[in-house]
């Protein structure tokens, strides 16, 4: 079952080579991207999560992450030279992404917002990341994914 969202719409504009997989989205059986990465039969490593946080209360920013690492939010916050970072609501997040939660992806926001991919994703053959729907990916390079949104790659992994 492929679909297009406005996510895999964005990667097909900018000629970015993908390919979706779809899996069962149990949005109570606990953290997506681990259940993506079983469903598809994938390293929890090649499934990235893709989470939106804001900067000091005022600039939003996507977060791209392997599924199974914790992150550092003020690592991220000091991309931005920001102090602090928190998880933004999902309400808030659907508003400015038009993604709804567990479908957030970073290709085709509503609003475009500055994007930081996880530097422990790179040396991956390839990666799987949210393409706009639940229950939806898309698997492709990490340089691919860090072209098409011209993401800032960072050391944003939690000690």
């Amino acid at each position: 079952m492929t679909r297009e969202t406005a996510a895999t719409a964005f990667l097909t504009a900018q000629n970015i080579p993908f390919s979706v997989h779809d899996y069962d989205y149990a949005p109570n059986g606990g953290l997506i991207g681990m259940q993506a990465a079983e469903a598809i039969g994938v390293a929890p490593e090649d499934v990235l999560k893709t989470l939106v946080v804001e900067v000091d209360k005022k600039q939003a920013v996507c977060v791209i992450a392997p599924a199974h690492q914790r992150m550092n939010l003020k690592k991220v916050a000091a991309l931005f030279d920001g102090r602090n970072a928190r998880m933004m609501s999902p309400e808030k997040a659907h508003e400015l992404t038009g993604f709804e939660s567990g479908g957030t992806s970073p290709f085709g926001s509503k609003t475009p917002i500055p994007v930081v991919l996880s530097q422990d994703a790179m040396p991956r053959a390839h990666v799987y990341i949210n393409a706009g729907g639940q229950g939806l990916v898309v698997r492709m390079t990490p340089a691919d994914a860090q072209r098409a949104t011209d993401a800032k790659v960072a050391d944003i992994a939690a000690d």
